[in-house]
């Protein structure tokens, strides 16, 4: 039943660990690439819910949730061949929002199918399987850049503006991949009728009202009407008036533009409420929107504590995909540039040829990189050279026409070199924390049984908090360089499994996903506000020092960790 996540991993994991290298290629500021990934998050918060709402409604020839399985891996096995022949930055932005669209509509479904699939005491074993899949699809896809160059001869580089060949050739495969594995689960497995689900759910109930301290969960269907409506109205009324002195604080005070997604997006929210509450005044309560209102508005209590636990725990995750090539690469490798080839490259830029105008377009955002390194350099020896300099001057038509030296020209290309070997390494490094996140997936069952699923969590993430970091104080650019990946395997297996194996005890049946849907929200806010921010903080408060970034992350799994002890695990008898 989770052999199809190993396609999913397919196109998540190239995603990851290749999209921020396609935007740079394409010419976006290191700065702006969170904002650009926006779309993953937004498309998840829109997507998901929806479609786990219309799966709990949904029993035809093929299934319940597996219609919406083929669906989703036809379209993104689609825009996975499409994204790295993307011609412009914009086509890049826009196919992510594609392609991170079609998976979400085949991801969703599959959390709730292993719910639907197994009773409660295997649920902790199935979501881990489902992490040990999630591994192996992932271990390749990761590397498949670095395979394709290594064992296939296939280029790593490419003119600037050009997607190297290397990844071309990875995400076609993993289009190939990803249609494949699901189609596997969609013809080999056989679900339950929604009749079935009812009974099967009626019997646990009734053996868990047999035992001590048993306290039964409210839904949007067992309450009133009336008590609905309240709760939609208040939360409608706070979350408009937040959303809109927010965003007017924004705009006053002349914030950064980045924050617009974040504070429209509460006040979009709020607006959903209010119309939610419109409609059930109007005797519309279960049209589509109010009640997957409602249902927001009744989570269960576990819901509500781990929501907060996967608000930090995502946070990090996001940091680390976005900026794990920017911050190790220029960290760890050699991209530095001197004093000397930094004042030549200056001015060369006074002699550019007239007729050679085309060629020089984004000539004033490379004088003013410039002369911030210039600024640098003053109490500095050396500064670290952006992809978006060395892309430019590594041009071979404008190196002649700047009558550049060869010995600036060497070090144009050891940067180059140097960027692409880096980058290519960190895809090792994420196949790496992927593929020990498959074997580690078989301690996190021992360890559920011998302890519970929160200590577990807790555990997982105090690793992977302790395994970012230390990305900061390795200086070496072999294997020592892929240690921290392997606590990172460890955090990522746990959080694709123990959150969810304690959720679904304290899920109904006939709701499984839509708040599966609804959980998703605790996965892509913090990103969304990760994409806010990020970018302004390694600007303006990090010194343009990515790797700062990454240490960001690692304190916000330490948070997360802390609030562990914290959540309710309805069902921690049965781990």
């Amino acid at each position: 039943m989770n052999f199809g996540f190993l396609g999913i991993q397919f196109g998540y994991a190239l995603q990851n660990a290749n999209v921020s290298r396609i935007f740079e290629t394409l010419g976006a500021d290191i700065e702006n690439i969170p904002i650009l990934w926006i779309a993953a998050p937004v498309t998840g918060l829109i997507v998901q819910p929806i479609v786990g709402h219309y799966s709990d409604k949904t029993w035809n020839r093929l299934g319940r949730r597996k219609p919406y399985f083929l669906i989703g891996a036809i379209l993104a096995s689609l825009a996975l061949i499409v994204m790295p022949n993307s011609p412009t930055l914009w086509v890049a932005a826009g196919m992510l929002w594609i392609m991170d669209a079609s998976i979400n509509i085949s991801q969703e479904p599959f959390r709730a199918f292993v719910g639907d699939l197994l009773p409660e005491n295997q649920r902790t074993t199935g979501f881990t399987m489902q992490s040990f899949f999630i591994g192996i699809g992932a271990v390749v896809a990761s590397a498949l850049p670095w395979m394709m160059t290594n064992w296939f001869g296939i280029s790593n580089t490419a003119p600037e503006g050009v997607i190297p060949d290397s990844v071309k050739f990875a995400f076609y495969f993993g289009a190939a991949a990803f249609f494949a594995a699901v189609a596997w689960t969609v013809f080999r497995t056989k679900e339950y009728s929604p009749e079935q689900l009812k009974k099967f759910e009626e019997t646990e109930e009734e053996e868990k009202k047999q035992k001590a301290g048993f306290v039964e969960i409210p839904t949007s269907e067992s309450v009133s009407l009336e008590h609905l409506k309240r709760k939609a109205r208040k939360m409608g009324i706070g979350l408009t008036a937040a959303g809109v002195l927010t965003t007017a604080l924004v705009y006053f005070m002349n914030y950064m533009a980045d924050l617009y997604v974040l504070t429209v997006g509460v006040l979009v929210f709020g607006v959903l409420e209010l119309l939610a509450l419109s409609m059930q005044k109007t005797a519309k309560s279960k049209a589509g929107l109010a009640e997957i209102v409602n249902d927001f508005n009744m989570m269960p209590k576990s819901m509500k504590q781990l929501a907060i636990v996967q608000f930090f725990s995502w946070f990090a995750l996001f940091a680390m995909w976005i900026y794990s090539v920017a911050g190790i690469t220029s960290h760890t490798y050699d991209m530095k540039m001197d004093a000397a080839v930094v004042q030549e490259l200056s001015e060369s830029l006074e002699t550019i040829p007239k007729e050679k105008t085309a060629l020089y377009e984004n000539v004033g955002k490379i004088s003013e990189a410039l002369g911030e390194y210039e600024k640098k350099l003053r109490s500095q020896q050396q500064v670290v050279a952006t992809m978006r300099v060395v892309k430019f001057f590594a041009d071979e038509e404008r190196a002649r026409d700047l009558n550049l030296s060869s010995s600036t020209q060497n070090t144009i290309s050891h940067i180059q070199k140097e960027y692409n070997k880096g980058a290519d390494w960190v895809g090792v490094g994420f196949a790496v924390y992927n593929g020990f996140a498959a074997v580690f997936a078989f301690l996190l069952i021992y360890l559920a049984r011998v302890t519970n699923r929160k200590i577990t969590h807790m555990i997982a993430l105090v690793v992977g908090g302790v395994s970012m970091i230390s990305l900061y104080f390795i200086q070496h650019t072999g294997l020592m360089l892929l240690i921290p990946f392997v606590g990172i395997g460890l955090t990522w297996a746990s959080i694709l499994a123990m959150p969810y194996a304690i959720l679904t005890s304290s899920l109904p049946s006939n709701k499984m996903g839509v708040y599966m849907g609804i959980f998703n929200f605790f996965i892509v806010i913090p990103q969304i506000l990760a994409a806010s921010v990020l970018g302004f903080l390694v600007k303006s408060i990090f010194n343009e020092q990515a790797i700062y970034a990454l240490i960001l992350g690692g304190v916000t799994w330490f948070l997360a960790a802390a609030l562990m002890p914290f959540v309710t695990d309805r069902n921690a008898a049965e781990g």
